[in-house]
C-alpha cells in the first residue's frame, strides 16, 4: 500500500507542478507578465493542500456521518446558482470579490458520499430493482436536472457515469442500468436537439474543417497545435495558439493541446500516464478498503478523476464533441483544484486504514471482500 500511496503522491504533485508551470506560460500573453493566471492557481493549489492534509489525516468514516449533510448543502448551493448572474451563458459560479466557486464541484464528491452510504446500508437489497435503482434516483436525478440546467451537460454525464458505476459496485444487477441509461440518453438529446448552442458543437464535432471559423475554431486549432507541437514542441511559453489568441479556453479545458505545442509528444504522453498510474493506484487503495464505505468511495474518487481526465483528453483531441470539462490537477480553475486535492486526501485516508488480502485470494474480486463486513 505504502508503494500505491507514493506513487499517488508523484502523479499528483507532477500534474499539479505542470498546471502551475502552464498558468506561467499562460499568463506571459497578459499584462500580469506571467503571474496573472499562476498565483492565482497556486492559492487554489495552497488551499487545496491544506484541505487534502485534513482529508488523509481524518479517519474517512467520518464521511459516512457528513454525507448528508454535504448532499443538503449540494442541493442549497445549486438551487441558488441558478439565480446568480449569467456568465458565458451559464449560471455555474458563486462569485465573492476575484474569487469564485463552482457549485457543481461540491456535486461530485457529495453525491459519491451518499451512493457509498446507500449502498453499504443496503447492500443487501441492491440487487432488486426497487432499492437497487429507483430510490437512488430519488437523490440522483434532482442532482443531475439541477447541473444540466445550469446548463453543464458535461458534469452531468459525468456524475450520471460515475453514479451507474457506483450502482453496479454496490450490488446492482447490470440489466438493470440499462433502462435509466437510455432515459438519460433520450433525455440529453432531447435537450441537444432543442438547445441551438448544443446542436452546433455536435454539427461542429462531426463537421470540423467546415466549420473551423465557427464552433468547430477550438477543436480544429487544437488539432493545429499538436500538429505544431510535434516531437520536441516549440518551447515552453512560445505557443502560436496561445501568443495569438487564436484557441479559446487555452487555460482551462484546452489547456492540453498547449501542453502538446509547447513541450510536445513526450509531455502529453507523459501527462496520459500519470494519470494512467493514478487510476491504477486509486484502485488499489479501494480495493484494500476495509469495509464497503470505503471500497465505493475510494472507487467512486478514481472513477471520477480517471473519467473527467479521459473526457478532457478525448474532447482535445477530437474523438469526442465539446464537454466543457476541465483536465485535473492541470487546468485553471480554484474550485476544480480545490475539490480534486480534496479527493486525494480522502484516497489517502482510505490507504491509511487499508487491509491486506492473503495471497490465496489474490485472483478473487477485490472489491467482493468488503460485502462480508
Amino acid at each position: 500500500m505504502k508503494a500505491a500511496t507514493t506513487l499517488m503522491v508523484f502523479c499528483v504533485s507532477s500534474l499539479v507542478s505542470l498546471g502551475l508551470v502552464m498558468m506561467y506560460s499562460a499568463g506571459n500573453i497578459h499584462k500580469a507578465g506571467g503571474t496573472q493566471f499562476f498565483v492565482m492557481q497556486f492559492i487554489s493549489f495552497g488551499i487545496g493542500l491544506v484541505v487534502c492534509i485534513a482529508a488523509a489525516s481524518l479517519d474517512y468514516r467520518i464521511l459516512r456521518k457528513l454525507a448528508w449533510v454535504l448532499f443538503a448543502i449540494t442541493i442549497l448551493l445549486l438551487v441558488g446558482v441558478l439565480f446568480t448572474k449569467l456568465t458565458n451563458g451559464s449560471r455555474r459560479w458563486f462569485k465573492v470579490g476575484g474569487f469564485s466557486f463552482q457549485a457543481s464541484e461540491l456535486a461530485k464528491l457529495s453525491l459519491i458520499l451518499v451512493l457509498a452510504w446507500y449502498a453499504e446500508k443496503y447492500h443487501v437489497l441492491m440487487p432488486r430493482f426497487w432499492h437497487g435503482i429507483v430510490r437512488p434516483a430519488l437523490f440522483i436525478g434532482p442532482v443531475l436536472a439541477l447541473v444540466v440546467v445550469e446548463p453543464d451537460v458535461g458534469t452531468t454525464i459525468l456524475l450520471g457515469m460515475v453514479s451507474m458505476i457506483l450502482l453496479v459496485l454496490g450490488g446492482v444487477k447490470l440489466w438493470y442500468c440499462i433502462p435509466p441509461a437510455l432515459i438519460c440518453v433520450a433525455g440529453l438529446a432531447c435537450f441537444v436537439a432543442y438547445n441551438g448552442n448544443r446542436s452546433e458543437r455536435i454539427r461542429s464535432w462531426l463537421h470540423v474543417e467546415e466549420t473551423k471559423q465557427g464552433r468547430g475554431l477550438q477543436a480544429w486549432e487544437a488539432r493545429l497545435a499538436f500538429g505544431s507541437g510535434g516531437w520536441a514542441g516549440r518551447g515552453l511559453g512560445s505557443s502560436r495558439q496561445k501568443l495569438e489568441k487564436i484557441l479559446p479556453e487555452h487555460h482551462t479545458d484546452f489547456i492540453f493541446p498547449i501542453i502538446g505545442e509547447e513541450l510536445g509528444l513526450p509531455a502529453t504522453l507523459g501527462v496520459t500516464a500519470l494519470f494512467a498510474t493514478f487510476v491504477c493506484c486509486g484502485y488499489r487503495i479501494a480495493s484494500r478498503a476495509p469495509d464497503t464505505f470505503g471500497v465505493l468511495l475510494g472507487a467512486g474518487i478514481t472513477f471520477l478523476v480517471g473519467t473527467q481526465a479521459f473526457v478532457n483528453i478525448a474532447v482535445v483531441t477530437g474523438v469526442l464533441p465539446n464537454k466543457g470539462l476541465p483536465l485535473p490537477f492541470i487546468s485553471y480553475g480554484g474550485s476544480n483544484l480545490i475539490m480534486m486535492m480534496g479527493c486525494v486526501g480522502v484516497l489517502l485516508s482510505i490507504a491509511r486504514h487499508a487491509v491486506e488480502r492473503p495471497m490465496e485470494h489474490s485472483t478473487e474480486n477485490p472489491f467482493s471482500h468488503a460485502y462480508s463486513s
